[in-house]
């Protein structure tokens, strides 16, 4: 596996300082995306939170199993944000907006549809508004103290056709005080082809405008296995050799590193396309004790989204 995030970039803003934190601190967000999603996820997330060896996860609302994790949430004082939801990938199982079908926002099934591309070619600016607002006032609804916002699979960023929605998701953002998950460099990132630092130099602009609080990375590692389904397929060691070194390359500043925890059963077989092993083994890996090591060597410093929701609402 080659990991996405070679050390060094663009110099960090001062949300370390903001934070309380030396102004050189290396600090990270151990983050699980894709709670709610199915059984498998909620299962793996929840246990993570509740042994404190990750530091947030975000719930898919419109999905299946959000209920669960929402209850968990508002039962529990982790930092649960919204994963906000325009697409939905898998061949099998689907999961439909929350405000009906009968808006741009659906496929020809009446389902979201499952690539980003047809989000931003088709999708009406009214219609993403709606909706989004719409799963975060059910978060809300449920009894959660929400702690911030992402986005599944990228959807609001404009990667494919350069047709954004981050400005009504900074407002939504803005709205609520929640901070949005936004990296300020693409540094250590995986993207389609092409220079996007000016378009982010531009959303973070905006972001700051608005006082919606962003990190200053954001990075993973890719979603399945590499050789997945040959012999040189990577096992648990590999994956947990290259994390290792990937944390020990963070730098100074706030680094988000979002994966996708869940039991590898029987469930997730039948839900995922693929990256169901990898997903397995992330939810091994959060709970490693050489990963908690590695972060102790480094004098790595764990934050919450809930430690940016404070500075951003003035709190600190």
């Amino acid at each position: 596996m080659t990991a996405a995030a070679p050390g060094g970039g663009a110099p960090p803003s001062d949300l370390v300082s903001r934070l309380g934190l030396a102004a050189d601190a290396r600090a990270i967000i151990l983050n699980a995306d894709d709670y709610g999603m199915c059984r498998a996820a909620n299962r793996a997330v929840s246990e993570l939170l509740l042994a404190g060896q990750i530091d947030s996860a975000t719930v898919m609302v419109p999905c299946g199993w959000a209920p669960d994790a929402l209850a968990f949430a508002a039962a529990h004082p982790v930092d649960v944000g919204v994963h906000l939801v325009l697409t939905s990938e898998w061949t099998r199982y689907r999961w439909r907006p929350l405000t009906g079908t009968g808006t741009s926002l659906v496929d020809d099934a009446g389902y979201f549809p499952r690539d980003v591309l047809s989000v931003e070619r088709r999708a009406r600016v009214e219609d993403v508004v709606a909706e989004l607002t719409a799963q975060l006032d059910a978060a809300l609804a449920a009894g959660v103290d929400v702690s911030h916002l992402d986005n599944h699979m990228g959807s609001v960023y404009g990667l494919e056709t350069g047709r954004s929605f981050l400005p009504q998701v900074f407002e939504l953002a803005a709205r609520y005080r929640l901070p949005f998950r936004l990296p300020r460099t693409t540094d250590g990132m995986v993207l389609p082809p092409g220079d996007f630092q000016p378009l982010l130099d531009e959303a973070t602009a905006a972001a700051d405008a608005l006082g919606v609080v962003v990190v200053d990375r954001l990075w993973t590692h890719p979603f399945e296995l590499d050789g997945a389904g040959t012999v040189e397929e990577e096992d648990y060691e590999d994956v947990r050799a290259d994390f290792l070194d990937l944390l020990r390359r963070v730098p100074s500043g706030v680094t988000e590193i979002f994966l996708h925890p869940m039991l590898d059963d029987d469930e997730l077989g039948d839900v995922a396309d693929y990256g169901v092993a990898k997903r397995g083994f992330e939810r091994r890996l959060l709970a490693d004790p050489a990963v908690a090591a590695v972060i102790a060597e480094e004098g790595i410093v764990r934050v919450g989204w809930r430690d940016l929701r404070a500075v951003q609402r003035g709190e600190r």
